[in-house]
């Protein structure tokens, strides 16, 4: 029985090492050029140009033939796709799905909404792997991953909305005054899968003082969390040992932003995947 692992690139995550694996790229389009978000790109070159880009900036999400090619050859499949709210990912791996299945009698795919972005679905991939590795079988890691989902969540602090704000996941004039008064906004992905602000500070080490404080109030007590940044590594690191400093045994890792994280985080950006108390 060959079993696959697959995810889009809003994960971050382009190389799993001991399972089958593919990662379906997203892409940033601008009115120059097209990034495909395919683990080769040079995000922080990328997310440097377009921080003075005046042209129209988007994304574009994997269509089925996309998804259909990454399940092709698996028995079966788990696939984990950034936030459909915001997305039409989860929409396109689920019908391709649909017609894998169809067409494949006897092969099985399972589709899960990561409802978020960036380090939890590498952190929900993870999770798949380790399940794979255990031996369980199809029904119970389904089972498994939709209950350890609900104990996963993410965090971010951002310097710029600009990107969030030109393709409407926020509105132009948070984005605009955070620009103007030297913001850092906190928010988090919600239940739904959009992106909530919780609050805004001056100041980076007020950024990572107020992302340890929601971890706490938020349940994390030092399971797995992962730190992912946007041309940002000392405040990745500082957040690491801050985290480490106030919760014991918490395994924490840093990892740099994939494209397409990269151009919503943007320059500066962090983005923090954790397990809550009950994972």
């Amino acid at each position: 029985m060959k079993t696959k692992i697959v995810v889009d690139s809003a994960s971050s995550l382009y190389a799993l090492k001991g399972v089958d694996f593919a990662c379906v790229p997203l892409k940033i389009i601008t009115d120059d050029a097209e990034y495909l978000d395919d683990g080769t790109l040079d995000a922080v070159g990328m997310a440097r140009t377009l921080r003075t880009y005046k042209g129209k900036t988007s994304t574009s999400c994997p269509n089925v033939s996309d998804w259909l090619a990454a399940y092709e050859g698996a028995d079966e499949v788990y696939a984990i796709t950034i936030t459909g709210t915001l997305s039409g990912s989860y929409n396109a791996a689920q019908l391709a799905a649909e017609e894998y299945q169809q067409e494949n009698p006897g092969k099985r795919v399972f589709v899960l909404d990561s409802l978020s972005t960036g380090p939890e679905q590498y952190l929900l991939a993870e999770h798949l792997q380790s399940e794979l590795a255990a031996g369980h079988e199809f029904d119970a890691v389904c089972e498994e991953m939709l209950r350890y989902h609900k104990h996963t969540h993410l965090l971010f602090s951002l310097e710029s909305l600009a990107n969030l704000a030109r393709n409407g996941r926020v509105k132009p004039a948070v984005a605009a005054v955070a620009r103007m008064l030297g913001i850092r906004v906190i928010g988090q992905a919600s239940e739904i899968g959009e992106l909530d602000v919780l609050c805004k500070t001056r100041g980076e080490h007020g950024a990572l003082e107020r992302i340890v404080l929601e971890l706490k109030g938020h349940g994390y007590n030092g399971g797995k969390l992962q730190i992912s940044h946007c041309d940002n590594p000392a405040a990745a690191e500082r957040l690491k040992h801050m985290v480490q400093a106030v919760f014991d045994g918490a395994q924490v890792t840093v990892t740099p932003c994939g494209g397409l994280c990269s151009y919503y985080a943007e320059l500066g950006g962090l983005l923090v995947g954790y397990e809550d108390g009950e994972a």
